[in-house]
């Protein structure tokens, strides 16, 4: 058997066994790119079908399904043709495909294929992560039966697919160390309780979390349902997001810190070197204030588009700066827009082996754009400068 009639045959027997958690496909050849995802999906009859997302550098997801019996063949070849790395999650064990540059390809199969995943349905209907987390309760997510309260749908659904998103980059964070993580501007802490939740419950990792708001009373709240989950390793204080210093943190959160707040907690994670950072920003007052830009003024002459092209172009700024400091930079959905317009995420891995070049280009591209726009970003003005 060679190793493509051996990949067709891994995908066959994790299809047939319902054993599929995942397929996710990376270090795409073309630069279009960023990787594709198979997941196994039911349909209200019953009949299951594999669901191909492709995504693209220009931040947008593709869709293809693909029946059973095709599906191994076709999520094979593509494998072997578009992409280095492979690595198929089974409800249990893991196989990872990897292809050197010598085109040499390494198989390591560690699936258990008698256990079986849980298969999504395509009408939404799906299993969360957070299902059965303790501190929903107490955050008034759920009532005591553990039923989503209806007016909290969405936020439950907006901190699951945060999780999901984080879950996506997990691989990237440190294995051998206790982790260090940081929710900034953190609120009511949401968020914080969910991380915390997924890396000690279900990755299992030694971490020391803070949560950082100026608001006093938040802080007391959060410390007091703390102290009843029993979150040893989880404090918050009551700070300035500006004076607030740990050291080297591994993931840096934060949800819809409003306006210059979202960019303090970006200056915050680029200066410390932050592994990766998840943010959601929101309130985008800066640039509404400061754009100057006559070749834009058929946009920025209507209030409401000049609020959406200030919206895009502060968080397209942001993404160029991280990119110039040496970070992957995605700009993805968090959550339906039905459930609420801040619905952008942006998500930052450290690249340690982007070149110098390649961070120059980044960075006279926001140069650039900073002057075509005739602003000056509070973001520009507290990222360390050397680096």
């Amino acid at each position: 058997m060679n190793e493509k009639e051996q990949i067709i045959s891994i995908f066959s027997r994790v299809l047939e066994n319902a054993c599929l958690k995942k397929a996710v496909l990376s270090k795409a050849h073309d630069k279009n790119i960023v990787r594709a995802v198979a997941r196994t999906f039911a349909k209200k009859d019953g009949e299951c079908f594999v669901q191909l997302e492709t995504f693209t550098s220009d931040n947008k997801a593709l869709h293809k399904n693909l029946t059973l019996s095709e599906a191994p063949e076709l999520l094979a070849e593509l494998a072997l043709s578009q992409f280095s790395q492979t690595n198929i999650v089974g409800a249990k064990g893991e196989c990872e495909i990897k292809i050197s540059k010598k085109g040499k390809i390494f198989i390591s199969d560690k699936i258990v294929y008698s256990d079986k995943a849980e298969t999504l349905r395509h009408n939404r209907e799906k299993s969360y992560i957070l299902d059965k987390a303790p501190f929903l309760e107490l955050l008034g997510i759920c009532n005591q039966s553990g039923k989503i309260i209806d007016k909290k749908q969405s936020k439950f659904r907006q901190i699951n697919r945060f999780i999901e998103l984080l879950d996506d980059v997990y691989g990237s964070l440190p294995t051998d160390k206790e982790l260090l993580v940081c929710d900034l501007c953190c609120g009511k802490s949401y968020l914080t309780f969910a991380v915390y939740y997924y890396l000690t419950e279900i990755k299992k990792r030694r971490i020391k979390m803070y949560g950082v708001d100026l608001k006093r009373d938040v802080i007391e709240y959060c410390a007091d349902v703390t102290k009843k989950l029993g979150y040893t390793d989880l404090e918050f204080i009551c700070d300035d997001i500006s004076n607030f210093d740990r050291g080297t943190p591994d993931l840096v959160i934060s949800l819809h810190a409003c306006d210059i707040a979202t960019d303090i907690v970006l200056g915050y994670a680029i200066n410390h070197g932050a592994r990766v950072i998840l943010s959601t920003p929101c309130c985008h007052h800066e640039m509404m204030k400061q754009l100057d830009c006559d070749t834009l003024s058929f946009i920025s002459d209507y209030s409401m588009l000049r609020q959406k092209l200030c919206d895009a172009a502060t968080d397209s700024l942001r993404c160029l700066m991280l990119s110039s400091r040496g970070y992957s930079v995605e700009a993805l959905e968090l959550i339906d827009p039905d459930d609420t317009p801040k619905n952008l995420l942006i998500r930052a891995v450290l690249d340690s082996k982007m070149s110098s070049e390649k961070k120059e280009k980044y960075r006279a591209q926001y140069e650039n754009a900073v002057k075509f726009l005739g602003v000056d970003p509070f973001l520009s003005n507290i990222v360390n400068k050397e680096g």
